[in-house]
């Protein structure tokens, strides 16, 4: 059982936009070495009050359709109470109750289950903060 639950951290730098970073490929990287080809449970969790994990489709405009329903949901403007740094950082502080900050997964035979076109993506709308912490937990 020493191998049961094995934790790494990625580190992401997103830049100073919003952003839908896929994490797919990371996930399976850490899946080849923490599962050792074994069912279990993938948890991905990034650890600040200004993201969220969500599992969508990239590359077809999805991405920037999730980004654009933020925008109409939560305007960055200063309506919000919470506000410091960037005009209507109040927001990003609301985002994780629409984008959970955790996702947790199948894990078959060693490899993720996502259906066809899904992906795991770090949602980041603070333009404040460039580095994120995601933390890849596996579970077997």
């Amino acid at each position: 059982m020493s191998h049961a639950f094995t934790t790494s951290v990625l580190s992401v730098t997103t830049g100073a936009a919003e952003t839908v970073a896929d994490l797919t490929r990371d996930c399976e990287e850490f899946l080849t070495r923490a599962s050792r080809g074994r069912d279990g449970l993938l948890n991905i969790f990034v650890p600040h009050a200004t993201a969220g994990i969500a599992i969508l489709e990239t590359g077809s405009g999805s991405d920037d359709d999730l980004l654009a329903t933020l925008h109409a949901l939560l305007p960055a403007d200063n309506r919000y109470q919470h506000r410091h740094g960037s005009p209507g950082h109040g927001r990003d502080h609301v985002l994780p109750a629409f984008v959970a900050p955790h996702a947790t997964l199948p894990v078959i035979g060693g490899r993720l289950e996502l259906g066809t076109w899904q992906s795991v993506c770090l949602v980041d709308t603070n333009v404040s903060n460039h580095n994120r912490q995601v933390r890849l937990s596996f579970l077997g």
